[in-house]
């Protein structure tokens, strides 16, 4: 695996980091480790919060693995891949423990879905988001009820149509991101104060918070085996390889 996932537990806090070369981008094996260890995690009487981050300061997330994409050619194998993105949303919505998400940069596809999914997000004004799904020839499906859920649904169709990028400003006019800062230094200060703050606060409160929270959406369950079907059977298509194609060799040509 190009890419890795790292895990510490400080003062009550399990600090979670995802990286890979390609823009923090998610290959399947990276989206199984990141659910594995959130639940595992969640589990543990040591923590009482979550902070789920990606490596480096310039992308957050880039989303899908194009590259594992590209060699996707069954409809199971391709249900295996868009599962597991599937798994990530759902152990942190089920873990019994607050995830709060550190969003440094760009992120896109599944990474929208990631910091969608978070309990508390904080970002800098480059954290630009967007919906870029339907440039592969695909759609935000999986990810959906989940970015649904903060934006509505309006502004969640808007975004899977035009696939354009939403400002920093904008994520946080529409609930996606709580606490915006102008640099990374900036953010890290406020998320340093918060967690600290986090930590001196009753187990049994935060884990009841995040109860509450996520009442109203146990048909996620019942949503998901459809969701990916609708990704797993489009990607499997000639014109998404070609898109997929294009775009990976624009990139790779920058």
């Amino acid at each position: 695996m190009n890419g890795f996932v790292n895990h510490e537990i400080r003062n009550s806090i399990a600090e979670i980091t995802f990286g890979h070369p390609k823009s923090n981008s998610l290959p399947g094996e990276i989206l199984e480790k990141l659910a594995q260890t959130i639940l595992e995690l969640g589990a543990s009487p040591q923590t009482k919060a979550i902070l789920l981050k990606s490596a480096g300061d310039k992308a957050f997330c880039a989303g899908a693995s194009f590259d594992e994409l590209l060699t996707i050619k069954d409809l199971e194998t391709s249900k295996k891949f868009f599962g597991g993105f599937a798994k990530v949303l759902n152990a942190m919505r089920t873990c019994g423990k607050l995830v709060i998400v550190r969003v440094q940069g760009k992120t896109t596809g599944g990474g929208v879905g990631i910091a969608c999914a978070a309990d508390y997000c904080f970002a800098t004004n480059d954290a630009a988001m967007a919906l870029t799904e339907l440039n592969l020839g695909i759609g935000p499906f999986v990810i959906g009820p989940y970015v649904e859920r903060k934006i509505g649904k309006s502004a969640y169709t808007a975004m899977s149509i035009d696939a354009d990028f939403r400002t920093a400003k904008w994520c946080a006019k529409h609930d996606v991101y709580h606490s915006v800062s102008a640099t990374i230094d900036d953010m890290d200060a406020e998320l340093h104060y918060f967690l600290e703050k986090l930590s001196h606060r009753s187990a049994d409160a935060l884990a009841l918070i995040k109860k509450v929270s996520w009442e109203g959406t146990e048909h996620f369950d019942n949503l998901m085996p459809e969701r990916i079907h609708m990704s797993a059977s489009l990607i499997l298509e000639d014109s998404a390889k070609k898109s997929i194609g294009e775009i990976k060799a624009r990139l790779s040509a920058k």
